[in-house]
């Protein structure tokens, strides 16, 4: 939702809370700019987007912040997690809980000065347009909640509005292209819905805001979904089509075909273009895209005036109707080669998939747990021997001797810990830690508890070093209850990383209200972390503070970690 925004609203049964103003995300517009304009700052109609320079990003000047997780806003609405940004529209996007209906809300944030020394002028026009768009429900955008005015009583000085919108749960683009390419059919039915709301929005005489790829997510049952409201004020319904197609285009190509700053700053990868200046169309990145889909993707991403462009939003979604339609049509035929792997519930399955090799460190960690195994069977059957004997028998029963291993006498039970030893502690939970942004690969991060060293989770692969972009992301690991830790091990491939190791209160606790408990520089493979002397802790925090790498590509890996209890 956004310019106009397309959010359905509580606020047709109801007055607003208040009226408007912008916030923070990025540089402003600089129409000033002495520097050229490079093709990926251009729109397809050939004027300059709103794109800062990379120099911009790195800025951050102290300003008042009124958008930190924890914040409560006109005493209702908490801010949880920054999950993204429009620069241009000098607005932040969080996730936050409607503290008096006990829910998750979307919030759109505009403020006065942004931590990359931009803000937004334009904050009465945007709310004066969401305000009008109150009334609008449907089912491709999340309903408008609420609107806050900068005279509503609990609002920090620095934010000149906000737009409360029913949460889409679901994943960030960033997340969904992060598992890899999708199929194009998967595509064209996740854009539909968008496309239709779209349309419905401009024959009201209202704007989406579309453009920008942090406004749109991907929910659980694959439909494109605008979550965030108020974007800048110049959006037309023309810039609403230019976002159709970026949104399609990134979900066959996983790249992200506008500004390429607002690429980076979601996780996405700028799209690649011909040394004319044009997009490579997505049939030339991968297999199996419908002649319709490239055709779509070219007429609203390409110049104004080019052979073919595409205008108006209805002819977006009758497209991608008849694309989705003529597949079900088709379904008794064999599908074209996409270069995705069927899913188990196709009708058509692959043949002669390719078999995957025997990975030899799983079969090397299957042969020990198998060994592990059958010595504790052999334990545990000694012990119930000792057990029956001693009905029999009286007096001392010598240690059984089994491999040369002396087991424990009976009173003691098979597998205790030798005194002053720990064992392993249990993770009950692990989740993606950021502050500032979408969470970097969090449908992966289970992989670090999982036994697994094949497997791991990573950052995204950011193009500048920590706080660049932003501070840090981290993995909070949670126990079932307080633990008293003597050591960590974290096995990493990503030799140079820098790490905090920080106890939290709860998971999703401020970054502020965290404490530092050491910090260590990763090496190649396994890297053991000395906890001695800390106090019990149920939530502890893997703060990535410099990520491993240089040049324009800075990512960390962590494959596996590991706590031990300290001894009793």
């Amino acid at each position: 939702m956004s310019g106009e925004v397309v959010a359905v609203s509580e606020l047709a049964s109801r007055p607003p809370s208040g009226a408007a103003s912008p916030w923070d995300g990025g540089a402003p517009t600089r129409e000033s700019d002495p520097k050229p304009l490079v093709p990926e700052q251009m729109r397809p109609d050939g004027a300059p987007t709103h794109v800062s320079s990379a120099a911009d990003v790195p800025t951050m000047p102290a300003v008042p912040s009124g958008t930190t997780a924890g914040t409560v806003l006109a005493g209702r609405y908490r801010l949880r997690t920054r999950v993204g940004s429009d620069a241009a529209a000098g607005a932040e996007f969080w996730r936050a809980e409607d503290t008096i209906l006990r829910r998750d809300v979307g919030a759109t944030v505009l403020r006065r000065f942004t931590p990359e020394g931009g803000g937004t002028t334009h904050a009465d026009e945007i709310l004066a347009r969401a305000l009008r768009s109150g009334s609008f429900e449907h089912s491709g955008c999340a309903r408008l909640l609420d609107v806050l005015a900068p005279g509503t009583g609990g609002m920090p000085p620095d934010i000149l509005g906000v737009a409360v919108t029913e949460w889409v749960p679901g994943r960030c683009r960033a997340e969904v292209v992060a598992d890899g390419l999708i199929k194009p059919l998967a595509a064209a039915s996740a854009v539909a819905p968008l496309a239709a709301a779209a349309e419905e929005a401009h024959r009201h005489g209202l704007v989406l805001g579309c453009d920008h790829p942090q406004r749109v997510r991907i929910t659980p049952e694959g439909r494109a979904q605008l979550c965030f409201a108020l974007p800048r004020p110049d959006v037309t319904p023309a810039d609403d089509v230019h976002g159709l197609g970026a949104v399609l285009y990134t979900l066959l190509t996983t790249r992200w075909p506008l500004s390429s700053v607002d690429a980076a700053r979601a996780g996405l990868g700028a799209a690649e273009r011909t040394p004319a200046g044009s997009l490579v169309p997505p049939s030339e990145q991968r297999p199996g895209v419908p002649v319709e889909l490239d055709a779509l993707t070219n007429g609203t991403l390409g110049p104004s005036g080019a052979p073919g462009q595409v205008h108006t939003a209805a002819a977006v979604h009758q497209l991608l109707t008849d694309v989705v339609a003529e597949h079900d049509r088709m379904a008794l035929f064999p599908p074209a080669d996409d270069g995705v792997p069927s899913d188990p519930g196709d009708v058509w399955q692959d043949r002669g998939r390719a078999v995957t090799p025997p990975d030899p460190k799983r079969r090397r960690k299957l042969a020990i747990a198998l060994t592990a195994l059958a010595a504790a069977v052999l334990i545990v059957g000694s012990y119930i021997a000792i057990q029956v004997g001693s009905v029999f028998f009286e007096g001392n029963t010598p240690p059984i001797v089994v491999g040369g291993a002396p087991v424990a006498p009976p009173n003691v039970p098979p597998g205790a810990a030798a005194p002053g030893q720990g064992g392993i502690a249990a993770v009950a939970g692990v989740e993606v830690y950021d502050t500032v942004g979408d969470r970097d690969n969090a449908g992966r991060v289970s992989r670090v508890i999982d036994g697994n060293l094949a497997s791991g989770w990573s950052t995204f692969n950011y193009k500048q070093q920590f706080p660049a972009l932003k501070p840090g992301v981290g993995v909070m690991v949670s126990f079932a209850t307080a633990v008293q830790l003597s050591e960590l091990t974290i096995q990493s491939p990503s030799a140079g990383t820098v790490i905090q190791v920080r106890s939290a209160p709860t998971p999703d606790a401020p970054f502020n209200e965290t404490a530092p408990i050491t910090e260590v520089t990763l090496g190649g493979g396994s890297t053991p972390v000395s906890l001695a002397g800390s106090q019990p802790v149920t939530h502890v925090l893997l703060w990535i503070t410099k990520l491993s790498g240089g040049g324009d590509s800075h990512v960390s890996e962590i494959d596996e970690v590991r706590f031990l209890r300290a001894g009793s």
